[in-house]
């Protein structure tokens, strides 16, 4: 398996474990339909939260977070809608951002952004 991809592997699993000590219920880990993926789908006091995870091990071009781009995300909201209508779920939803960063001693922080951007009408 190609590094980067190790390497994001590690930060989704990070992701998930961290989320699940925050009381999340994971319903999926990498959702996909079509071209279109998501990260990890949960669910916490009744509201389904589309997880985008971004892992890097340095800041030096930017934190994580800022590589979800608007591009990323309609994909996301493309791929939250195409969830929602086949699980039917008629409640609440939002997009959250994990970012994991290590550093050069393989240590690493993560920074939950719940509710880090909303489907616009572009």
């Amino acid at each position: 398996m190609a590094k980067h991809l190790e390497l994001g592997k590690k930060g989704e699993i990070l992701a998930k474990e961290y989320l699940e000590e925050k009381g999340y219920e994971i319903l999926d880990e990498n959702w996909i339909t079509g071209k279109l993926e998501v990260d990890l789908v949960a669910l916490i006091d009744n509201v389904i939260v589309f997880i985008e995870v971004k892992t890097r091990t340095g800041n030096f071009f930017g934190e994580p977070e800022d590589f979800v781009n608007s591009r990323k995300q309609q994909l996301l909201v493309a791929a939250a809608d195409e969830y929602i209508y086949l699980m039917e779920h008629k409640g609440d939803i939002r997009f959250d951002i994990v970012a994991v960063l290590f550093d050069k001693k393989n240590n690493f922080t993560i920074k939950h952004i719940e509710d880090a951007f909303w489907p616009t009408g572009n």
